[in-house]
């Protein structure tokens, strides 16, 4: 056997050896599964992990924005027109989130911390000094005292000789961060439980929402950030059902690895007194890192018609909202706060219809999450929520008697965070590598192929220069016949085949004449 034949041998053998080797690895998933395990173990909430400092103190930087809704013609709106709104804003600040006093619980299988946030403003992203801005708004202290005082004679004449305003005009900075409301100051004097100030944000800089404890994800990856118990319960008392008072998912700051688009993410919101849910929309790009889009459906706030699910958030019977609208005066003192998506978006119509001046818009007005398959992590996300008030006739209250039944917009935030060019970075690298180990049997089959194509070369380099062997043999043994039959005798003229004898025959020229 020649050396080029054992070449061929060789890169034959060990083309089909990467071939079938890799086609088998890439088939049972070795790489992947062994690279998904290894996140597994990494993206957890223990000491020393990849993202525990992350999860901690979150290096993107959050914005939150507050768009008010102005009325501007309150008194036309008292004698039956509809109401009509000017919306002014943003209101920006930049919003910083850590959590304080984490500790590992439950035999380090929990981690237990308490969610501060605190606020600066940005005059430059905002269109105004709130300090200064305006707005004429639903008087939110007010309706509040109504409510719990409707249907006692005592308790409402009390509060109508304090005197009631329906609609009231304040900074934005004591809309948001609070004011001492007259009426309040008054109840304040014989209630000990009744607080002055009255603000959409008050106490809500610098301070916490209660203490929350995780599932770290060590036993499970899909309890990655699962909040058990929020306050020390594991369920909500403030609703009709199970169901709904049952605390689900994260509370937005944390997903685990290894998504998939069929999955439902479940947050649980202080804000909204609830569990929401979010279903795969489509996949988008943020600063080169692929993700999924989660967004609530309608069915979240849907009807308890659309959706009997939701008929446990119903406050009573008689208290049911349409699609679109959650009211949250269980976890708010009462007060007829409304919870909706801005600008009543994927809320019924009638909504929409009863104020002048809404526009809801999906670009604008929608609420999403953008996270990485892999890894989990929040890439971009756009928190859109608003605050409403249910303006309604209270027996007992002569200013409200010609009221109609409406659901008057008071606020909306829009709270946004893009993945920062560092943390987006170390997901990059983190991605690449996931990706050459996952997709190391295809490296494989590329050798084989490359190898495959080698073979072919010298296979088909083998087949031309053995052709050419025998071209060549043959052209010799060809030229070796014709030159004999080019040596053998030739009689040189027609004499010689008379002739018996062998040798040449010469003519002679006759001998010249002498004489002549």
């Amino acid at each position: 056997m020649t050396r080029r034949s054992c070449a061929i041998y060789a890169v034959g053998l060990t083309c089909a050896l990467l071939l079938v080797t890799g086609i088998a690895l890439f088939a049972a998933q070795t790489f992947r599964n062994i690279m998904h395990n290894r996140l597994k173990k990494e993206i957890v909430l223990v000491e020393g992990s990849r993202v525990f400092e992350s999860w901690k103190t979150p290096p993107p930087p959050v914005y939150m924005e507050f768009f008010f809704f102005n009325l501007t013609n309150v008194n036309e709106f008292l004698q039956g027109a509809k109401m009509e709104v000017k919306q002014v804003g943003p209101y920006t600040y930049r919003e910083y989130r850590y959590k304080e006093n984490v500790s590992m619980v439950e035999n380090d299988t929990m981690v237990s911390a308490y969610n501060t946030k605190s606020f600066v403003f940005l005059r430059e992203r905002s269109v105004g000094d709130p300090a200064v801005d305006n707005i004429t708004t639903v008087d939110i202290p007010a309706w509040a005292v109504m409510n719990k005082a409707k249907g006692s004679f005592l308790k409402s004449m009390m509060v109508n000789a304090l005197g009631v305003d329906l609609f009231s005009t304040h900074t934005v900075h004591d809309l948001l961060w609070g004011y001492e409301d007259r009426l309040l100051t008054s109840l304040s004097a014989t209630s000990s439980d009744v607080e002055k100030v009255f603000g959409l944000m008050h106490k809500k800089n610098g301070s916490n929402d209660g203490e929350f404890i995780y599932h770290t994800g060590q036993q499970d990856y899909m309890d990655y950030g699962r909040v058990k118990t929020w306050k020390g319960q594991s369920k909500l008392t403030f609703w009709t059902s199970d169901q709904s008072n049952s605390i689900n998912g994260s509370d937005g700051s944390a997903f685990h690895p290894l998504l998939n688009k069929d999955e439902r993410i479940y947050i649980f919101t202080p804000d909204l007194c609830r569990s929401i849910y979010m279903e795969f929309e489509k996949d988008v790009e943020v600063k080169g890192i692929p993700a999924y889009r989660f967004t609530p459906p309608r069915s979240v706030l849907a009807s308890k018609e659309e959706n009997p699910a939701n008929e446990g958030f119903c406050v009573s019977p008689k208290e049911c909202l349409g699609t679109g609208l959650l009211k949250v005066s269980p976890c708010r003192k009462g007060a007829p706060v409304v919870a909706s998506f801005p600008h009543f978006y994927l809320a019924e119509d009638k909504y929409v219809e009863a104020i002048q001046g809404l526009s809801p818009q999906r670009e604008h007005h929608q609420t999403y999450l953008d996270l990485n398959p892999t890894t989990g992590v929040i890439v971009r996300a756009n928190k859109r929520a608003q605050i409403n008030v249910l303006v309604q006739k209270l027996s007992g209250f002569p200013k409200t008697r010609g009221l109609k039944d409406t659901i008057i917009p008071v606020m909306f935030i829009n709270e946004s965070v893009v993945i920062d060019d560092a943390s987006a970075a170390r997901v990059q690298k983190l991605l690449l590598i996931s990706n050459l180990v996952s997709n190391f049997p295809l490296i494989i089959v590329g050798l084989g192929v490359i190898l495959l194509l080698v073979l072919v070369i010298l296979l088909v380099r083998a087949h031309r220069e053995k052709s050419e062997v025998k071209r060549i043999v043959f052209s010799k043994s060809h030229h070796a016949t014709s030159a004999e039959e080019d040596t053998s005798y030739s009689p040189v003229n027609d004499k010689e085949k008379d002739e018996p004898q062998n040798g040449t025959f010469i003519g002679l020229a006759d001998k010249a004449d002498p004489v002549a």
